[in-house]
């Protein structure tokens, strides 16, 4: 007996179809809050990271000698644990065309600590100064880290297919990969130094807090100065690996901020029209993941992850994985909290972080010069509900 053919419902057809072209939506939530799906086991690390990042060191756990906070908090707190913060520190470096980059280690590296702890003072320390040798000067203000864990686990080969580092189509745009100092490429810092998120959150700890840590046991000296016995009794690493892990994992499970502002389909739709969803990508989907929080998981980010050259406007510090004038395209999730834009905060209104896009940037920034005052205003909006 010969079965009948089925033919298929062309409604049904339809149906599943419409149901396939539709992304899910993206994962955000309050500031401060965990990504949803987490295990109970993820919770209880989340909540045990989270006491932890609030937690003051002190001197005789290690703190020191010279370091620019006690807690992790302190640099992200704005507007809850985990987001961006309100006192800049200051960066350093040395650049030559010819030989490149120079973080400046010898003279106590690109960072400047501006805290002694009470037995540095008595010894006659001072907080680090800016040496001769810097010809790049800048301030930083701490980024936020919600949704870091998301940006982790974006596959490798989603970053580097929008990297066009010869400009091959010809659109001005040649962004490319950062490179951390084992040349893995980087997505994590403002200057793409870090391929993974426990390295990022490693350095934080030696440099903000001046903690010993397994992969670095050595103290930092200020202005490259060696430090009087007993100024530091704490024994090396004075902080270890799980401890390192709980922030991570922290870190790890913070939800991308969402705000209640609605957003303006005409400012996104101008956004777009002058050129600046060219870097600023609007979203990034995870990779395959064991953890279903993270699990090919859609997630708002307005950036590529890549460098770009910014122009001279921008141009102050390098890194050794970058010169002067580059930068990894800045998120511009959460951009609605802050009231302070650039890195170095300088900017306060949406126009002059414009005017201050150069090079790479300079097509959007001429189209955004071109627009009217209306237009200038629904864009502004639309940045607000980000």
């Amino acid at each position: 007996m010969r079965l009948a053919a089925v033919r298929p419902n062309p409604l049904l057809l339809l149906a599943l179809s419409a149901c396939a072209s539709i992304e899910s939506p993206p994962v955000d939530g309050e500031p401060g809050a965990p990504l949803p799906g987490l295990t109970e086991e993820q919770l209880s690390r989340f909540r045990e990271g989270r006491a932890l990042f609030g937690r003051a060191f002190t001197p005789e756990e290690g703190l020191g000698p010279i370091f620019n906070q006690a807690r992790c908090v302190s640099c992200h707190d704005l507007p809850e644990s985990g987001g961006h913060g309100a006192e800049p520190v200051t960066k350093i470096s040395h650049f030559d065309p010819d030989t490149g980059c120079d973080p400046l280690t010898r003279v106590g590296g690109s960072l400047l600590q501006t805290v002694v702890t009470p037995a540095m003072r008595e010894a006659g320390f001072q907080p680090e100064r800016t040496p001769a040798e810097a010809s790049g000067i800048t301030m930083m203000f701490p980024p936020q880290l919600f949704g870091l864990g998301l940006v982790e686990a974006v596959p490798e080969e989603a970053i580097l297919s929008r990297a066009d580092p010869e400009d091959v189509d010809g659109d001005g745009i040649s962004g490319r990969p950062g490179l951390d100092p084992e040349g893995r490429p980087a997505r994590f810092g403002l200057r793409a130094t870090h391929a993974t998120l426990d390295s990022f959150i490693e350095e934080a700890i030696r440099v903000e807090m001046g903690l010993t840590t397994p992969e670095h046991p050595d103290e930092l000296l200020p202005n490259g100065e060696p430090l009087p016995a007993g100024m530091d009794p704490a024994p090396d690493p004075e902080v270890s690996d799980s401890v390192i892990g709980l922030l991570t994992d922290y870190v790890r499970f913070l939800v991308p901020v969402q705000l209640a502002t609605p957003s303006d389909p005409v400012g996104e739709e101008i956004f777009r029209d002058i050129g600046c969803a060219a870097c600023h990508t609007p979203t990034m989907t995870t990779g395959p993941s064991d953890n279903p929080a993270l699990d090919r998981k859609r997630f708002r980010i307005y950036s590529d992850l890549l460098l770009h050259d910014m122009g001279r406007e921008l141009a102050d510090i390098c890194t050794p994985g970058s010169v002067p004038g580059e930068w990894r395209t800045t998120p511009l999730v959460g951009l609605g909290i802050r009231d302070q834009f650039l890195h170095h905060g300088l900017a306060t209104d949406f126009s002059l972080v414009m005017e201050m896009h150069g090079g790479e940037a300079s097509a959007a920034r001429d189209a955004y010069n071109r627009l009217t005052p209306a237009r200038k205003q629904r864009l502004a909006i639309f940045l607000k509900s980000l």
